[in-house]
């Protein structure tokens, strides 16, 4: 059925054509289709006005024995945003006479339909964290920016596992990619079902999981969101990219610091083999290890927490890597090949590598440290790959996760 009328919508910052679709839960196509003088070519202005097209509700008429928890299992959306959608019901009246609105815009709170920044992010958690309220999610930090650095937990187990994500900039796929499992698990936790061929209570009760999925906030949306005048290092980042207003490319922090350089394992070696000058798009390790707030924060949120294994995602290559000078303990190289057994992804022996956080982790802790490269292609990853990025990432962590909880840990 096609659209029946539109609305009017005042273009926010941050805006992208593929955030408004996604927030209305329309197609892109749609969008554009209602807005050709504005959807194609420049970037969307603040304040720009967009008609939204609405179609017609999805409606629900009450069965005998339904609860608001049944038809919003039914209809794949939370019982919260039902209840939302039908404020004037008080209760659930089986017949014609009860009929219900059920909500368009997809069946899940963290939407695999757009560019994902630091203000997605920080939506998804708070929807997250009201409706599984199991979940803990703190700061561990702050940007250059001031934006916060968020860990979610899911589970309470002696097996401590960290998974984080988008440590580069215009690796962002992967913040996506670990916020749409940490749904998919905490939704398979509440209902006490399976989730990735594991029963989801076992891995509640076995293994204390921290999310880290979005390490580098600002430089994620430096790749996203157009560069403007009024940004307060605009004249910086602009020299710093060779006066290039695209900044897809971006791998660095917002003050063009690789944070994946910045590590204290061999830190000086790694500097002197980049050979980077200055600030710029990647491989700068900066002034001195640890010196930018981000690594910082995650350094020090590892420490505090005393993890006993982590995986840092990036893309892309599907590979696994899983040494650090031989430092690393005997169970790495068979954890890493069952986790190439799982993923189909290549367990790889690393040499002339240093200062990455699993260098760090490994040499700090003595401990099993993993860099996965999740995908194929070329940075940054497509948005279409994201299906196929989370199925590989919620196949790894979950049996990361099982490795784990088959030791012991007091």
């Amino acid at each position: 059925m096609g659209f029946l009328n539109t609305r009017t919508y005042v273009v926010q910052q941050g805006d992208t054509p593929r955030r408004i679709a996604s927030r209305f839960g329309i197609s892109l196509t749609a969008l554009a289709a209602a807005n050709p003088q504005s959807i194609e070519g420049e970037a969307l202005l603040p304040g720009e006005l967009l008609d939204i097209p609405i179609g017609p509700p999805r409606r629900y008429v009450v069965q005998e024995g339904d609860t608001w928890e049944s038809i919003a299992q039914k209809a794949g959306c939370t019982a919260r945003r039902l209840r939302e959608l039908n404020s004037a019901h008080l209760a659930l009246v089986p017949g014609g006479e009860c009929v219900l609105e059920l909500p368009t815009a997809g069946d899940r709170i963290v939407r695999c339909d757009a560019e994902y920044g630091s203000t997605q992010l920080a939506r998804d958690l708070e929807r997250l964290r009201r409706e599984y309220p199991f979940l803990v999610v703190r700061t561990i930090g702050h940007s250059v920016l001031g934006k916060p650095i968020y860990a979610v937990r899911i589970g309470d187990g002696p097996f401590r596992l960290q998974a984080n994500g988008a440590v580069h900039a215009n690796e962002w796929i992967t913040s996506l990619a670990l916020m749409r499992f940490a749904e998919e698990y905490a939704r398979a936790c509440k209902w006490r079902g399976s989730f990735g061929g594991m029963n989801a209570v076992h891995g509640f009760e076995g293994c204390t999981l921290w999310i880290v999925p979005m390490v580098n906030p600002d430089g994620v949306d430096l790749t996203q969101d157009a560069l403007r005048t009024g940004h307060p290092m605009y004249k910086e980042l602009l020299r710093w990219n060779g006066g290039s207003h695209r900044f897809a490319r971006w791998k660095a922090n917002i003050r063009g610091v690789d944070l994946n350089d910045q590590f204290p394992a061999h830190w000086e070696e790694e500097k002197k083999r980049r050979a980077a000058d200055g600030p710029g798009p990647r491989d700068y390790s900066g002034t001195a290890p640890l010196s930018e707030p981000e690594a910082r924060a995650l350094a020090s949120f590892t420490e505090e927490i005393d993890f006993h294994s982590v995986l840092s995602f990036h893309t892309q290559g599907e590979e696994i890597y899983w040494n650090y000078r031989g430092l690393e303990p005997p169970q790495s190289k068979a954890w890493s090949e069952k986790l190439g057994q799982a993923s189909g992804y290549r367990p790889v022996r690393l040499e002339g590598s240093d200062a990455g956080f699993k260098d760090w982790f490994i040499q700090r802790f003595r401990r099993p440290g993993f860099t996965v490269e999740l995908g194929w292609g070329r940075n940054p990853l497509p948005l279409e790959t994201i299906h196929d990025v989370y199925a590989e990432t919620a196949c790894l962590l979950t049996t990361a996760m099982e490795l784990g909880m088959s030791e012991e840990y007091g």
